[in-house]
């Protein structure tokens, strides 16, 4: 048998309520004048607030939700005046999920206000993120995103509960160290910076990873990773970037250094293995000095040409000339090789990026291949991990301007009278959603296969393409895609001994040779290089005529 539940007032006066937390970070001063000037109009409150019983003071209760009403009538009522309340047993964690879904309804609540009520959820949990995205019902994505904005600094999240910048600017000051977001938010408010101007602002202090010379394998998971980035803000800088200068710049000396040493033991070696060679008495080469003492290898200067010293052979230094061959040919034995496999790690997000926007343009002109998209994403469980907003933001031009002020019956009807042709473009919009967001590349490789699509109709090798790669990932590209074949090897390879700037350009603007159609192993979905179409193969077709969109 249950024990009764006790019984609880449906009012109370102010003094025996307590604040409890509320995630709100930030009330508006309008809105706290507004609602005192209607209590004092109305003379009461309307909508109770929720209370649960003070732990650890008898007779007291704690707000769950009401906290601006709380604030609004303590000034019009004073501690004295009776409010009506709701008043619910609850543990902790079940009034912390309470309060964040009230607020998560009301209008104007921050990112960085949900940001810090998702940390306490999430500490509640023990860290399990799918459990804490479950409680809070958010999509994971929602969380995550969320999560990041945690990482702002007091300034920055205030001036956006106070709506002095845009959650475009949290997002990009939330990527970078938090001993950098204040000078940074600094600048965004007395230069009165958009979020576009911030963004180019941000790129002018980042460092490309391509060019990077130390190991890029903890890049990977680093949050101030653009392309870790890119994956949880609309607003991000380029993919490719490291945001936190302070790091790019020790990892780097730290490789410099160990490069240096490396060299220089190279070197060494290299003099203490390289055969001595003197002339003799008769003007004949001989290479067995070493099997002398070193101590008697006194040579006298040679009346000839007085080019030896009267120094010990072991301890006389090459000429600088050689020694610096002797260091670059030792140097280049401890690069690593080049190969295919080795170029295409150095271009995931790119060409993971390129591939999603060719299959969503593939998708959108076929209303078949997304029907079949649809389906499968469906039956696989998969559909739901197109964004919300991704739809939604478009339902107006896709469906009809009134279409998102409609009720739920009314949106039936509104498909339901959609022409065909106009519902086959909404299901190519949904397929194309669908390449762009579905988290396994997997799948997007699978669908590119199946419907034939061919990147080499859209992509093409450009300059920012070939600068994240250093000179012999270069020649690689230009000896795959028959750049080589076409200069001759001689003048690429005099082509090669120039600065980087200059044989990235030398390569793009070759005489007679065409990138169009080639497609380098880096980007393709099975690492073979990709050979341009043979046109002459192809049966020449009348043009279309082009419909107005």
């Amino acid at each position: 048998m249950t024990s009764p539940q006790p019984s609880y007032p449906s009012t109370l006066p102010l003094s025996r309520i307590e604040p409890g937390y509320n995630p709100r970070r930030y009330f508006d001063r309008k809105k706290h004048e507004e609602l005192v000037e209607s209590f004092r109009l109305r003379g009461r409150m309307l909508q109770p607030m929720l209370l649960r019983p003070a732990q650890d003071a008898e007779g007291k209760y704690v707000i769950i939700c009401g906290g601006r009403r709380y604030r609004a009538a303590l000034e019009v009522f004073g501690p004295d005046g009776e409010v009506p309340v709701i008043i619910h047993e609850m543990t902790d964690q079940e009034a912390l999920e309470a309060a964040i879904d009230e607020n998560e309804v009301r209008d104007d609540t921050s990112e960085t206000e949900q940001a810090d009520a998702a940390v306490r959820v999430l500490a509640a949990c023990k860290g399990d993120r799918a459990e804490a995205a479950w409680r809070l019902a958010w999509s994971r994505t929602k969380l995550d995103r969320r999560l990041a904005l945690a990482e702002l600094t007091e300034a920055a999240k205030t001036a956006l509960d106070e709506r002095r910048i845009k959650v475009g600017h949290a997002e990009l000051l939330a990527v970078i160290p938090k001993d950098k977001q204040d000078t940074a938010l600094e600048t965004i408010l007395r230069l009165n910076l958009d979020v576009n101007d911030t963004r180019k602002e941000l790129m002018r202090i980042t460092h490309s990873l391509a060019s990077a010379c130390f190991d890029k394998t903890e890049c990977a998971t680093c949050p101030f990773n653009s392309a870790a980035q890119q994956v949880l803000f609309e607003t991000h800088v380029d993919d490719g970037h490291c945001t936190n200068p302070g790091c790019f710049k020790l990892k780097t000396e730290a490789a410099e250094v160990i490069r240096f040493e490396e060299e220089e033991r190279a070197a060494k070696a290299a003099r203490n293995a390289m055969p001595t060679v003197v002339d003799d008495a008769d003007g004949e080469e001989q290479d067995d000095v070493t099997d002398k003492p070193a101590q008697s290898m006194d040579i006298q200067p040679q009346p000839e040409n007085g080019a030896l010293s009267s120094i010990p052979v072991e301890s006389r230094e090459l000429p600088p000339a050689r020694t610096a061959d002797i260091v670059r040919a030792a140097s280049s034995a401890h690069k690593p090789t080049v190969t295919a496999r080795s170029i295409a790690a150095r271009t995931v997000e790119l060409r993971e990026a390129t591939w999603r926007t060719a299959l969503a343009r593939a998708l959108a002109g076929n209303a078949v291949h997304a029907r079949t998209t649809i389906l499968v994403a469906a039956m696989s469980g998969t559909l739901s991990q197109i964004k919300p907003g991704t739809l939604t933001s478009r339902a107006g031009i896709l469906v009809g301007a009134s279409f998102p002020d409609l009720d739920f019956k009314g949106k039936i009807a509104e498909i339901r009278a959609l022409a065909d042709a106009r519902a086959a473009n909404v299901l190519a919009v949904i397929g194309g959603a669908y390449a762009k967001d579905v988290l396994s590349f997997d799948h997007v490789a699978d669908l590119a296969r199946v419907f034939e699509v061919d990147l080499r109709e859209t992509w093409q090798v450009d300059q920012a393409f070939l600068e994240r790669y250093t000179k012999e990932e270069l020649k690689f590209i230009a000896q795959e895609c028959g750049l080589i074949a076409h200069v001759g090897e001689k003048r690429f390879a005099k082509l090669l001994a120039s600065k980087k700037t200059e044989l990235v350009t030398g390569m793009l603007n070759r005489i007679g040779f065409d990138w169009a159609g080639r497609l380098p192993s880096a980007m393709t979905l099975d690492g073979a290089y990709g050979p341009p179409p043979d046109r002459a193969a192809q049966p020449i077709e009348a043009p279309i005529p082009q419909i107005a969109a």
